[in-house]
């Protein structure tokens, strides 16, 4: 199961013993005002180096004393959260201290950015090698810090965690020990309960899997007064795509099925963490999309949690399947706002590729805010429409509506046009298509899970609901 954990690359003090070196950030500009104010043995090597203020470059140069204790770091800009990132990420392990003091903000960006840049999935791997530690910068939020970090790291931890080890058991235990740290409640809601309390899909797709791994609903809440906010996340803990069984390489990445539940509880931590007043609620409907007797059928009518009737035209199709009962109930106490975050569609990434999640929105200002702090952030997305004429391509002559499209055309919009159905009109709702996934190397983004959108989504809330 994992964990919200601390940071362990920013420190209060540097170890006793060892070198501490300084460091100055640079830019083309700042490059040329170093090198007018450095000495002739720091030009020399400097030269030597053939440095150049882009992202993920730096050199070491002699200090005043003629030590090797001036490390320079190259930026696109001084004020890229990335670049912090890379720095972090490249540099050898050590302690480090910034030269000059930055304002605030650029402190806290700067520290934020080198805790990200410090994220090592160690799980299963021994003799992982120290990290570059950063003294923490004068005047940065630490608070701010931590929290944008922890919650990043639990989002990647859970998608990278393979599913022999995070099923939808798990992913309850993840979410009920989030819940347990800030004094939130966690009901969860298994098996044939689910038939019982009426979650009649999320039961039909995880039904096949084992016992040990029966599907299940997680409901977490915190928070008593103030405006709501609801967070929904697709927890598909592996998918074979049922009957209409994957290919090998297209199940490859399946473990990462379940990226939107943990970008659901990653969000979630930051808005705990930072007591904002409001009521919050998280729902999580988890399973495993298994192979067996007892699987759900292509062509199967399923129920639904709203009373709409849905046929089965790919058991593939699954994730929108099981965050339909969770839309209808969450819309069920009219949230303020309500996000749903999942790694619904194929055609968002052909559309957009890995980097940029897609965005679907009811609401035109609530959706306008959110690009607003994406770009504020670093952190963008990108709009899509609900193009409603696309909405008859989901007819079934046989039930209210099929859970794909009869044609090839536009799959991430036909997927929210479904989704839309299960969410009442008056409610302002945000649906994110995301990979969850990094497919290359980057600096300061190891390969692997990764977290998108989250810095924005909790500058949206945050701002939105504490006037």
């Amino acid at each position: 199961m994992a964990e919200v954990r601390a940071l362990t690359n920013l420190v209060e003090t540097p170890s006793e013993g060892g070198p501490l070196r300084s460091l100055v950030p640079v830019d083309a500009q700042a490059l040329d005002a170093f090198r007018t104010g450095a000495t002739t043995q720091q030009q020399e090597w400097l030269q030597a180096s053939g440095l150049k203020p882009k992202q993920g470059q730096w050199c070491l140069l002699p200090d005043a004393q003629g030590a090797a204790g001036l490390v320079l770091i190259g930026f696109d800009k001084l004020d890229d959260l990335a670049g912090w990132a890379a720095a972090a990420a490249r540099l050898p392990s050590g302690d480090y201290r910034l030269r000059d003091t930055l304002a605030p903000e650029a402190a806290t960006q700067a520290a934020t950015g080198w805790a990200l840049g410090g994220y090592r999935f160690t799980r299963y791997r021994t003799g992982a090698a120290s990290p570059a530690r950063l003294v923490w910068p004068e005047g940065a939020d630490r608070s701010a810090v931590a929290r944008t970090a922890e919650a990043n790291f639990l989002v990647r931890d859970l998608i990278n965690t393979p599913a022999s080890d995070l099923g939808p058991a798990e992913l309850a235990e993840a979410a009920q020990a989030l819940a347990k740290r800030h004094d939130a409640t966690c009901r969860v809601i298994v098996g044939e309960a689910l038939l019982e309390e009426n979650w009649p899909a999320v039961h039909a797709v995880g039904r096949a899997a084992a016992p040990q791994r029966a599907p299940r609903l997680i409901d977490l809440r915190w928070g008593t007064a103030g405006p709501r906010v609801t967070l929904v996340g697709k927890g598909v803990c592996f998918d074979t795509g049922g009957l209409d069984l994957k290919p090998s390489s297209g199940m490859l990445l399946m473990k990462k099925d379940m990226g939107g539940a943990a970008h659901a509880l990653g969000l979630a931590q930051m808005i705990m963490d930072a007591g904002l007043p409001l009521q919050l609620r998280v729902l999580i409907p988890a399973v495993e999309n298994a192979v067996s007797g007892d699987a759900f059928r292509p062509l199967d009518v399923l129920k639904t949690r709203k009373g709409l009737s849905v046929e089965v035209g790919n058991t593939d199709a699954e994730g929108r399947l099981i965050l339909c009962d969770a839309l209808a109930e969450a819309c069920t106490e009219k949230p303020d706002l309500l996000i749903d975050m999942a790694t619904l569609t194929g055609a968002a990434r052909v559309a957009l590729g890995p980097d940029l999640p897609a965005l679907f929105s009811n609401d035109d200002e609530v959706a306008a805010a959110l690009l607003h702090k994406g770009e504020a952030e670093s952190d963008p997305l990108w709009r899509l429409p609900l193009h409603k004429p696309y909405a008859s391509w989901l007819d079934s002559k046989v039930a209210d509506l099929n859970n794909v499209s009869s044609g090839g055309f536009a799959g991430a919009i036909t997927a929210a046009l479904f989704l839309e159905r299960f969410v009442e009109p008056e409610v302002p709702w945000l649906h994110l298509d995301l990979f969850g996934w990094n497919p290359h190397e980057k600096p300061g983004r190891p390969q692997g899970g990764d977290c998108f959108a989250l810095r924005a989504l909790y500058s949206l809330i945050a701002d939105r609901f504490t006037g």
